[in-house]
């Protein structure tokens, strides 16, 4: 497939930081996916977001910072916060009481008392933030609701060339950071993520609860359906003739398109590989996909709640 390419993407780091300083919007890599950026002390410019996403103004965006002395202008930091700060920089997201006066614009935050917050550990990413001196709000590079990118193409195909992107090459990891909110004396795990709540247990030495499903949105990755392809998802299952397949260790032979997410059953390579098959596997215009049973321990807690997001009913 020919690349979608736009005549404003950047060459260098400081060609899109002049155009987040700016305030206009430009993609980029992280070690997660790419997001979607802007800078978070603009609300135009996170108004933008919004808009070119289609996003729904209730859910908040997370603010990526250039280091813990940034990420403290924006947030109250408990001793227990700073303690899960430890694991940054990182594929993990903690959503801690608003610094009041921060300077982020409200739209930002969708109207709540705290903010979610996380450096980066991409090196493009972390001399991006460093070049534009300001916190930047940089949702997954996506139209809401869709399959996260993992690479420059598919932000140029998902949104058909209209948003400049700084390319870093594929993310490592393929699935968006793990959100924990902080509260006095406990951690609550809101999304599943690119670090497993066993190792932020095991790293931090303390117990990670998991927030009720029904819960209100009160960070990014909560909505029921979200990470969505075109076609559908029957999960847990082997396919059928007509559909793709989505496999996972050691596969049944399929005569139809396949993708192996990991045919040694290593976790790690299958959170890596999860969007981006999904993508490709979308692109060769089946209706339903379906997807085999991924173990629920490690990072297959990640990867089985961004199945269940992309296979839930769409409004």
């Amino acid at each position: 497939m020919k690349d979608v390419m736009t005549h404003s993407d950047p060459k260098t780091v400081e060609d899109a930081a002049a155009l987040l300083r700016a305030g206009q919007l430009c993609a980029f890599a992280t070690e997660t996916v790419y997001g979607l950026g802007a800078d978070a002390t603009n609300a135009d410019a996170v108004l933008s977001i919004y808009e070119t996403k289609g996003r729904p103004r209730f859910n908040p965006l997370i603010i990526h910072c250039a280091d813990l002395a940034m990420a403290e202008t924006l947030a109250e930091f408990s001793p227990l916060a700073r303690r899960a700060a430890a694991l940054w920089p990182g594929p993990l997201t903690l959503v801690l009481p608003a610094r009041p006066g921060n300077g982020l614009a409200d739209v930002a935050m969708a109207g709540l008392d705290t903010v979610a917050i996380r450096i980066p550990d991409h090196p493009l990413a972390l001399a991006l933030l460093a070049a534009v001196g300001k916190p930047l709000a940089a949702p997954s590079a996506n139209p809401s609701g869709r399959l996260s990118p993992t690479t420059a193409f598919q932000v140029r195909l998902g949104f058909d060339g209209r948003v400049p992107v700084l390319d870093g090459g594929p993310c490592r990891a393929g699935v968006e950071s793990t959100i924990v909110r902080v509260l006095e004396d406990q951690l609550v795990q809101l999304r599943a993520g690119a670090i497993a709540r066993h190792d932020i247990e095991q790293a931090l030495g303390l117990s990670v609860a998991v927030a009720d499903k029904d819960a209100a949105v009160a960070a990014p990755g909560m909505l029921v359906s979200h990470y969505a392809p075109n076609a559908s998802l029957r999960l847990n299952t082997t396919p059928k003739a007509g559909e793709a397949y989505l496999a996972f260790g050691k596969a049944q032979d399929f005569a139809g398109p396949t993708r192996n997410l990991s045919p040694s059953g290593d976790l790690h390579e299958a959170a890596r590989n999860l969007f981006a098959m999904l993508h490709e596997l979308d692109g060769l215009g089946a209706d339903m996909i379906a997807v085999a049973p991924v173990p629920d321990r490690g990072l297959g807690e990640a990867i089985n709640d961004r199945l269940q997001r992309a296979a839930a009913p769409r409004d």
